[in-house]
């Protein structure tokens, strides 16, 4: 979570987590609202419409849809956890450009990691809840 200026670009960083994903994500202001996730565009990397709409939440929810590039690097998990991770990460970004959007985007609650992550699996059981088929004889 870190400024740069390199070459007269500024670029903020934000890092998010959810599940087992981790994005490292960097936002680029004045550019035109294109969105990189792994060197692709996030059309051809994410499938369904509702993880891109997950990832623009952040954008929309303070008015800046356009207004940044952003070039993702993420991790680990599946894609849902990967979408979660990175609305984290352009939240604690967009938090570094413009400290003046902390309520917007705290009352949408995208300032907040989500804490739920797998169980772990228990001995004497097959998964972390469900138990062997019981047998009376």
């Amino acid at each position: 979570m870190a400024t740069t200026k390199s070459k007269k670009k500024i670029q903020y960083f934000g890092t998010g987590r959810r599940k087992k994903a981790v994005a490292r994500v960097r936002i680029i202001p004045g550019g035109s609202g294109n969105i990189t996730v792994n060197k692709r565009d996030i059309d051809d990397y994410f499938g369904y419409d509702t993880l891109k709409y997950i990832v623009r939440q952040p954008l929309n929810a303070v008015g800046q849809l356009g207004q940044y590039d952003i070039i993702v690097n993420v991790g680990g998990g599946g894609f849902t956890g990967q979408a979660g991770a990175i609305r984290l990460g352009i939240a604690r970004a967009l938090l570094i450009a413009d400290p003046n959007l902390r309520p917007a985007l705290k009352k949408e609650g995208f300032l907040t990691r989500d804490p739920r992550t797998k169980e772990r699996k228990k001995y004497g059981l097959k998964k972390a809840r469900k138990a062997p088929q019981f047998s009376k004889r």
